[in-house]
């Protein structure tokens, strides 16, 4: 992107997994800075990450003054947000939260630019903007498409979910255990409840009294939030053996009977999906490997429900690392650059 204005950015959590990939992005997409601060804990302290040409320092949040910082994004988990965010945006930094502790106060815009930026418009009263979950982001731009086919009566998803979503001790933990399976070696369980190697796990997050885990119960509501719709949203989230790459089989009931080319051509003219799906050839479909290091969301497996008449199954797959966390939170920025190059309207307003 071009811009005459640069931006003095500071991102919490750089040494995460999300954290890595923004400051990628940012690199990638040649997002305007004038200086970059990479912060992480008292463990990372000094460590040397690169950005362009630099090696920037992994500070402590406590060593930055945010009164200089027009842009902070947050990847450090809901309890680092929990306790900075809102003293961060009182400075006139304006914050980008990725965690889950913003995603549902009415106050605060949970945005996919490519459904809600103009909410924006309205800047954002905290000085907070919130990012989706990395499964509700990608099944919400489908749902979105659709939309302009027929409105969504329900949708009934079953997640297949990478362990770097759960952050990178989960992904150590898959391959130490694939190691030791592959050389009879003993399995150690930490991250996750059951060995995760040549396992699916039917839990992602924690269990609620009511059988449905916290990560279903957040995206349903997200969906719901960013959609600004009552859509009503069944979901069964799983762990897989997959080091990145989230997927998900989507089944939705539709308002009305469809044509099947009319929801090809919605998926096809949605900016950021993909279509890769040809019955007449096989292997045409997308999987996580093949996805990886992409920014697109890609649908596969398009097919009318045979036993409902306004019943449509497909299959979604994106890069949770990307579209799903540090991407989105970038776009959101360009977002706001275009909306008002100084930042003012999202700064937390005074009361």
């Amino acid at each position: 992107m071009t811009a005459k204005r640069k931006y003095n950015v500071t991102v919490v959590g750089a040494t995460g997994n999300v954290g890595m990939k923004v400051l990628q992005i940012l690199e990638e997409r040649g997002f305007p800075v004038n200086s970059i601060a990479a912060i992480a804990s008292e463990r990372s302290r000094g460590k040397l990450l690169s950005f362009g040409n630099e090696n920037v320092p992994v500070q402590m949040l406590k060593e930055v003054d945010f009164s200089s910082v027009d842009l902070a994004i947050f990847c450090a988990g809901g309890g680092v947000s929990r306790q900075y965010a809102e003293s961060v945006a009182k400075t006139g930094c304006v914050v980008l939260d990725k965690t889950s502790h913003f995603r549902m106060n009415p106050r605060i815009p949970l945005i996919i630019p490519e459904i809600n930026g103009d909410v924006l418009r309205n800047g954002s009263p905290l000085g907070i903007i919130a990012t989706p979950n990395c499964v509700a982001a990608p099944l919400a731009m489908t749902l979105k498409a659709l939309g302009d086919v027929s409105p969504i009566k329900r949708a009934v998803v079953s997640t297949y979910q990478s362990v770097s979503g759960a952050g990178r001790r989960a992904i150590d933990e898959l391959y130490s255990q694939s190691k030791c399976l592959v050389g009879a070696g003993s399995v150690k369980t930490d991250v996750f409840p059951k060995q995760i190697a040549f396992n699916v796990i039917p839990l992602v997050g924690d269990l609620c009294s009511s059988g449905v885990s916290d990560e279903e119960d957040k995206i349903a509501g997200e969906i719901r939030k960013i959609l600004m719709a009552d859509i009503k949203v069944a979901v069964t989230c799983v762990r897989v053996p997959v080091f990145i790459g989230h997927a998900m089989s989507v089944y939705c009931e539709l308002s009305a009977p469809f044509a099947e080319r009319d929801v090809y051509r919605a998926f096809e003219n949605f900016d950021g999906i993909l279509v890769v799906d040809r019955r007449d050839e096989s292997g045409v479909f997308a999987t996580p490997i093949d996805i990886l290091g992409e920014d697109a969301v890609y649908v596969s497996r398009v097919r009318s429900d045979p036993l409902v008449q306004s019943g449509l199954i497909y299959w979604v797959v994106a890069d949770n690392l990307r579209k799903g966390a540090a991407l989105n939170s970038v776009q959101i920025a360009e977002h706001m650059i275009s909306l008002d190059p100084t930042l003012n309207i999202f700064k937390r307003q005074k009361n």
